[in-house]
């Protein structure tokens, strides 16, 4: 392994044992601060610092990813007494990471991360699966999400796969994210809401390989160039469950999060730090071997994996 190879590894594999430390550091600390003030919520302890290395190690090619993340969550918290939630919406193809981010941004906000009882994720498949019953799923979900700001106001709900949520269900939480002081009895505006999506993917990848051949680097990639192609994906879209939200037309997403496709370069990193978690020897030769197993579009360049990351770990396997 090169020298720079070698000192990158050992670097990860210091802040993986730093962050399997951390749960019962910070329980230590939450529980001392506890002992002594009023002013605990919910087992929440924000530790920015942490969030912000972990992304910047592990979060292979996604820079506005972790802009975006990092400027949305550190206004919010620095903000004692914020005028609405954070709402982010993360949107991007499959194996980019909306995932792994929102699993990582929970585990570095509250004791427990996605096990904690005020971190709460919802399914369409799972949680909303039949089109005929979405009178009576909105009315659960409102009450769900009331009571849970209830017992907690510091909660973070999450919801996966909206391109696959029934039109007009999630407008029932607008009360819910908007500027108001009070919903139903309930003080609101120090909740987070994360949506996540594939919608939009299909633009992203589509802009990221004109810049590409535009030689433009991705690091040179802004919001702006994504945004509209996003909305126009997401937002007009009779299939996604954004379509003709009331969500949009009021303006209350805070931040679009938009995760980029893949490069060949970048799957390799994810071999590397999948080896490296399951414990095996980081080869140069099966770290190879997996990432040219995986698919790249387009056909004839092939610059881009057809399923970033998602697929390393169960194909690493089939190379020990």
């Amino acid at each position: 392994m090169a020298p720079g190879a070698a000192a990158a590894l050992a670097l990860a594999l210091a802040l993986a044992l730093a962050a399997a430390a951390r749960p019962a550091a910070a329980w230590d600390l939450w529980a001392l601060r506890c002992g002594f003030s009023a002013d605990c919520e919910c087992g929440f302890w924000p530790d920015l610092r942490g969030l912000e290395c972990d992304l910047a190690m592990n979060l292979v090619g996604q820079p506005l990813v972790r802009q975006q993340v990092m400027k949305g969550v550190r206004e919010f918290l620095e903000n004692q007494n914020p005028v609405k939630p954070l709402v982010m919406s993360f949107h991007g193809s499959t194996g980019t990471g909306k995932t792994y981010v929102s699993s990582m941004l929970v585990r570095y906000l509250f004791q427990g991360g996605l096990h904690s009882p005020y971190v709460h994720q919802f399914s369409p498949i799972v949680h909303f699966p039949h089109a005929e019953q979405i009178e009576q799923y909105k009315e659960s979900l409102k009450r769900w999400i009331q009571g849970n700001l209830t017992n907690c106001g510091r909660s973070v709900f999450l919801f996966d796969e909206m391109d696959k949520m029934h039109p007009g269900l999630i407008d029932v939480i607008i009360p819910f994210l908007g500027p108001s002081w009070v919903v139903y009895g309930t003080n609101y505006r120090k909740a987070i809401f994360i949506f996540i999506s594939n919608a939009g993917g299909e633009q992203i990848n589509e802009m990221t390989l004109d810049l590409w051949r535009a030689r433009k680097d991705r690091e040179e990639i802004s919001l702006q160039d994504l945004e509209l192609a996003i909305s126009k994906a997401v937002f007009e879209n009779p299939q996604s469950g954004f379509w003709k939200s009331g969500i949009i037309n009021e303006h209350l997403i805070d931040f679009v999060v938009p995760f980029l496709p893949l490069k060949r370069h970048h799957v390799k990193q994810c071999v590397v730090s999948e080896l490296v978690q399951q414990g095996l020897e980081v080869r140069p030769g099966v770290v190879q071997e997996v990432a040219d197993s995986i698919p790249y579009f387009p056909e004839e360049e092939k610059i881009f994996s057809s399923t970033g990351c998602k697929t390393v770990a169960s194909r690493i396997s089939f190379f020990f």
